[in-house]
């Protein structure tokens, strides 16, 4: 298989799992609400804009093109992956709780490497 489809079905595959995720951070579900409030300590306004942010991050990466916005998208994608694992370390959670994020994260860098293996190369400026 090509490096491009591996690439495809990698970051659909990750895009649909935070994506279907972070609708219920938008609609502030009493699930989301619990996790990120009650559990973490994050203050509420954060569960939509999260969710907002995660959904935009998945469009980003999922549209050709606009290679500076991807990476950003990348990045922040990572960020929230990463706070979100700090955040279940920081309460003394149980590694059943948080170790799941792992693969989302797995996904993530898959595709962010797969992603710049795929890229057209740019021609050197000398």
């Amino acid at each position: 298989m090509k490096p491009r489809t591996i690439y495809w079905i990698i970051t659909g595959i990750f895009a649909a799992f935070l994506t279907f995720g972070s609708v219920f951070n938008v609609m502030s579900a009493p699930p989301a609400v619990e996790l990120i409030v009650n559990k973490l300590g994050f203050p509420p306004f954060m569960v939509p804009f999260v969710g907002v942010m995660k959904i935009l991050g998945c469009i980003a990466i999922l549209i050709p093109g606009y290679p500076r916005i991807k990476e950003w998208a990348y990045a922040g994608l990572a960020y929230d992956l990463g706070v979100a694992v700090i955040a279940h370390i920081a309460i003394a959670a149980p590694v059943s709780e948080w170790g799941g994020l792992f693969l989302p994260l797995l996904f993530l860098a898959a595709s962010y490497i797969l992603y710049h293996k795929t890229k057209p190369t740019q021609p050197t400026v000398s």
